[in-house]
């Protein structure tokens, strides 16, 4: 039963997951599809991890960013992907009420982190290529880690914030989430006591983060743009250009999906879109990324390069 009566109170106990699709025939073939994404996503995010640790030459301020995007992309596409992939087999998709917090909890922090690192990953190729005597001294390890410790500790706050005032609220008996995942959007429309100030939570930090990360990934790409203009040489403006291209993809692909949720007309707006769209950047984009950079990257091929030659030699 998802509800159960306590000291007179309804307690709510678990709710269901209407899922992707609702026709049968396609659940065995999206099984099959998230299945693969989902483990290129985990292989790809672990070896980088793992790559940018183990590799000395890969112990710079720029895969230092690399390795914490990795464990971002990781950490929400395994906060919904082993879930969704469980709902395309049960046969009713249900999650009980505190695993959906978590949940809940686990996605707003990886997510809202994923858009302030990718924010210092810009700022990070605006001093190597605008101030490149002075990358070791501006880009210490003391800064690299302000820059990621910061907005670890934003999108904690917030993560817990949005989830209590979430999940303190009365829901109305009603336990269905039209999504595969519990989100804040979904969530609020079973709520039956007052959603006003969670919902100007969401709407106003939602706002500024989108906002002010792209902010400063603009403002650094300006900046480098005008120092790639005014370089002479034809080779030096290849090479800047070559080091920023695997993040100003990244970069693309994930606030153009974002906007397309979040700032698309309130008539065309609809779960079924937001659910595209959530399909997306909760398991496209952290598969998509660490090809993006291993694909396009001659350091991270050679760092494989040296690691698997080291595996050869290793006596049997």
């Amino acid at each position: 039963m998802a509800w159960t009566e306590k000291h007179n109170f309804t307690v709510l106990e678990e709710f269901i997951l209407l899922g992707i699709t609702d026709r049968p025939e396609l659940q065995a073939p999206f099984f099959g599809l998230f299945l693969i994404i989902y483990m290129i996503s985990l292989v790809g995010n672990l070896g980088m991890i793992i790559l940018t640790n183990i590799d000395s030459k890969l112990h710079t301020p720029m895969y230092f960013f690399l390795r914490h995007l990795a464990f971002i992309d990781l950490g929400y596409s395994t906060a919904v992907g082993p879930k969704t992939l469980m709902n395309f087999i049960a046969n009713q998709n249900r999650i009980p009420y505190n695993w959906c917090a978590i949940q809940l909890a686990c996605f707003i922090f990886f997510i809202i982190s994923e858009l302030f690192v990718l924010s210092a990953m810009a700022y990070d190729r605006y001093v190597a290529i605008c101030n490149p005597l002075l990358y070791t001294v501006v880009m210490s390890k003391k800064v690299c880690w302000l820059l990621v410790s910061v907005p670890y500790l934003y999108s904690a706050f917030l993560s817990l914030i949005t989830t209590i005032k979430i999940f303190i609220s009365s829901f109305c008996g009603h336990n269905v989430i039209s999504h595969f995942y519990c989100d804040s959007l979904p969530l609020l429309t079973l709520v039956c006591s007052g959603t006003h100030d969670v919902e100007m939570i969401i709407l106003i930090f939602s706002a500024f983060n989108l906002v002010s990360s792209l902010l400063i990934v603009l403002v650094s790409y300006v900046l480098i743009l005008m120092a790639i203009l005014r370089m002479k040489s034809a080779e030096g403006r290849r090479k800047a250009f070559s080091t920023c291209g695997s993040h100003l993809t990244a970069v693309v692909i994930l606030y153009a999906t974002l906007f397309f949720m979040y700032v698309q007309p309130k008539s065309s707006h609809s779960f079924e879109n937001d659910k595209m769209a959530s399909v997306f950047y909760t398991l496209i984009i952290p598969m998509l990324n660490p090809l993006i950079y291993s694909l396009r990257n001659k350091e991270v091929k050679g760092a494989l390069n040296r690691i698997w030659k080291a595996m050869c030699k290793l006596p049997m």
